[in-house]
C-alpha cells in the first residue's frame, strides 16, 4: 500500500500544484519554529505565500492548524502560576469582570453595526479583553470557528499589538502617568503579553513588573471565557440525547491548561522548566499561525473585507481608553 502524498495534503487529483508554494510551505514552517520569530510574522509570511503561490497542502496544515493549536494552549499553562493570578487577581477581581463585561457587550453591539459572523467577533471581543492570540487560541476550538474566521481575529489583533508599541509610550509619556499606572493601563488595554512587556518596559522596570504581573492574573480568564463561549455558541444546537443537554462539557485543551497550570504552580521542583515548557508552546502557536495563514485565499479576504478590522480598532479604542479615564480617575488603581 503506498502513501498517496497528494491526498494526504489534500489535493485534488488534476489540480496543479505551484513548486513555489511546495518549498516555501516547509521552509516558512521551519522559520516559524525559530525563538526570534514573532507570531505575527508568521501569521503575515503564510498569508503572503498562500496569496502569491496557493497552499498546495491545504488539508494537511488544516488538520495540523487544529490539533497544534489545542497543544499548545496546553503548554502555554506552564507560563501561568496560580498562586500569583490568586494574589493579583483578587484585587483587581472587580474592573477584571467589569471590564470583560464591557468589551464583550460593546462589541457585540459594533458586530450586530457591522454585519459580522458571530464567531468572529466573539473571538476579537476574547483577543481584546483578554490576552490577544492566546485567548483566541483557546477560544477558537472551543466555539468551532472556521480557519479564516480565526485568521481574521488574528490578523488585525496582531496588527493593533505592533501599533500599541509606538502609541502607549507616546500617550503615557504626554500624559505623565507614573510607572504603576502605564504598568497597569498596558495590561489592562494591550492585547499580548509579548506587546505589553514591550511597551511598559519603555517606562521603567516598576511599569513592567505590574504590567507583566498584573496581565498574568488576566490570562487565566482564558479559561471561563473560552468555556462561556463554547457553551453560548452550543446553546442552538441540536442534541439527541437529553443527559447531554444538561452536562457542561470542558473541551480538553481547556482542562489541559488548567492541569499544566495546577503542576507548574503546586511542584516547585517543576518551576525551572516552566518558562522552557511555554516558550516551546509558543513557538507551537507560531508556527501554528503560519498554517492560518496559509489557509488563507483572495476569495476569503474578499468574502471577509474591512469590517473585522474596522469592529477591533473601534472597540480597542473604547475600551483602552476608557480604561486609560479609569485609571487617571483613580477608579483603577
Amino acid at each position: 500500500m503506498s502513501l498517496d502524498i497528494k491526498a494526504l495534503c489534500g489535493v485534488q487529483p488534476g489540480q496543479p500544484v505551484n513548486r513555489a508554494a511546495c518549498v516555501l510551505l516547509p521552509l516558512g514552517a521551519a522559520a516559524s519554529l525559530l525563538p526570534w520569530t514573532p507570531p505575527w510574522a508568521a501569521l503575515f509570511g503564510g498569508t503572503v505565500i498562500a496569496l502569491a503561490f496557493g497552499n498546495p497542502c491545504v488539508g494537511l496544515t488544516g488538520r495540523s492548524a487544529k490539533w497544534l493549536l489545542q497543544i499548545a494552549v496546553v503548554g502555554l499553562g506552564a507560563g501561568v502560576n496560580l498562586g500569583v493570578v490568586a494574589r493579583v487577581g483578587g484585587a483587581g477581581l472587580g474592573y477584571t469582570i467589569a471590564g470583560l463585561v464591557a468589551t464583550f457587550a460593546i462589541g457585540s453591539l459594533l458586530a450586530t453595526w457591522l454585519g459580522i459572523a458571530p464567531k468572529v467577533a466573539a473571538l476579537i471581543c476574547a483577543g481584546t479583553g483578554i490576552c490577544g492570540g492566546s485567548a483566541i487560541a483557546a477560544a477558537a476550538p472551543a466555539i468551532g470557528a472556521k480557519s479564516e474566521e480565526t485568521s481574521a481575529a488574528l490578523a488585525v489583533v496582531f496588527l493593533l499589538n505592533g501599533a500599541a508599541l509606538f502609541i502607549f509610550p507616546a500617550v503615557g509619556t504626554w500624559l505623565g502617568m507614573d510607572a504603576h499606572q502605564f504598568g497597569l493601563w498596558c495590561a489592562l488595554a494591550i492585547h499580548d503579553t509579548s506587546s505589553v512587556t514591550g511597551a511598559a518596559m519603555t517606562h521603567g522596570t516598576q511599569a513592567l513588573a505590574t504590567a507583566t504581573t498584573v496581565k498574568l492574573a488576566r490570562a487565566l480568564w482564558i479559561v471561563p471565557v473560552a468555556l462561556a463561549l463554547g457553551a453560548w455558541f452550543r446553546r442552538g444546537a441540536a442534541e439527541t440525547d437529553a443527559k447531554r443537554r444538561r452536562t457542561i462539557t470542558v473541551p480538553w485543551f481547556i482542562a489541559g491548561f488548567l492541569i499544566v497550570s495546577m503542576i507548574f504552580t503546586f511542584i516547585p521542583a517543576l518551576a525551572p522548566a516552566a518558562k522552557p515548557v511555554s516558550r516551546i508552546a509558543r513557538s507551537m502557536l507560531t508556527v501554528t499561525l503560519f498554517f492560518i495563514g496559509m489557509g488563507l485565499s483572495r476569495t476569503v479576504l474578499r468574502m471577509l473585507g474591512l469590517r473585522p478590522l474596522i469592529h477591533a480598532v473601534v472597540l480597542w479604542i473604547i475600551i483602552g481608553g476608557g480604561t486609560l479615564v479609569a485609571i487617571q480617575t483613580g477608579l483603577i488603581r
